[in-house]
């Protein structure tokens, strides 16, 4: 049995490896949908990432299609207390921003799309800096001490309003944000690393990184002269341009090799390896994309291979 971790100073415990639910109601139909959530929660794992804008960008969606697969799969199965529910808000056209008004009408959308009475952990999409984070704080709060949330965490934000709302929130006694959401892996470093990595550790959040693949690139698929079907191909492609991204894709080579593992769970396991990670989030269309990244919970790289990693990322 995988020992789940914990996240940050909440009550929550995770798999070491998010669900990412962004393809549900995409690239993955309801059925297909079912099926993955049935794999995953069947190797153990219980902490399931989405949005209320996941998929508004889709010819015909109009957003709070991913919830809405989840929430069905949820009262289909009846697993509801046995699942940790991640969701976000500012992002879906008529619910964007973080006015105190904006995040209770969509908390209350995303609690009716999940067809549940609470959402254990519920994101900042994006800051919106228009709006203070002493009301963005006291709208998060009040939604905790209704019982509609348990914890509350942040995603796009800088440094600077991630230390002002964790003041706030100390200073006034109220809920504070126990988890950070970062673009950061392999090939996107400094999108986390420094001032804003810095921060979450010294208030001891626990960061859950989102893009921990790459878009795909960190599945070791996209080769000189292969052409990947995916909706995200342009974006992951676009790393073998760089000279790290070809660095890095040569020592995960080497590392998958020398530990008979595949590529994304080799990447996968240096970023739960570092500093503040609980769980970075993947998403897999199909069962078969699922086993190399439950393969990160049995992964321990020695010193020596996330060196040889840290360096090609360098």
């Amino acid at each position: 049995m995988t020992s789940l971790r914990n996240l940050g100073p909440s009550g929550l415990q995770v798999f070491p490896l998010c669900l990412g639910g962004n393809v549900f109601g995409w690239t993955a139909d309801e059925e297909r949908s079912f099926a993955v959530l049935d794999a995953y929660t069947a190797a153990g794992g219980n902490f399931v990432d989405t949005a209320d804008a996941y998929s508004h960008w889709v010819p015909g969606n109009e957003g709070g299609e991913s919830e809405t697969v989840i929430g069905k799969w949820l009262a289909s199965r009846g697993n509801r207390s046995d699942v940790v529910v991640a969701t976000k808000v500012g992002a879906l056209p008529g619910y964007k921003g973080l006015s105190a008004p904006t995040i209770k009408s969509a908390a209350e959308e995303s609690l009716r799309r999940l067809g549940t009475d609470h959402i254990d952990l519920y994101y900042t999409h994006f800051d919106d800096e228009t709006v203070p984070v002493e009301e963005i704080i006291t709208a998060l709060d009040e939604l905790v001490k209704e019982g509609k949330v348990r914890e509350i965490a942040a995603s796009n934000i800088s440094p600077a309003r991630l230390r002002a709302s964790l003041e706030f929130s100390e200073r006034e006694g109220l809920a504070r944000y126990v988890a950070l959401q970062p673009h950061y892996n392999l090939v996107s470093r400094d999108t986390y690393e420094g001032d804003l990595q810095d921060t979450a550790a010294d208030a001891g959040l626990a960061a859950v990184p989102y893009y921990a693949l790459a878009a795909g690139f960190l599945t070791g698929k996209y080769r000189p002269g292969t052409t990947v079907d995916s909706a995200r191909a342009g974006r992951a492609a676009g790393h073998l341009e760089s000279e790290r991204g070809r660095r890095v894709l040569a020592a995960l080579d080497t590392v998958a090799r020398d530990r008979d593992a595949e590529i994304a769970t080799v990447a996968l396991a240096w970023l739960a390896s570092r500093p503040t990670v609980a769980a970075p989030i993947a998403s897999a269309r199909t069962v078969d994309q699922l086993p190399a990244l439950l393969a990160v919970a049995g992964l321990q790289l020695t010193d020596e291979e996330l060196s040889t990693l840290t360096a090609a990322s360098a």
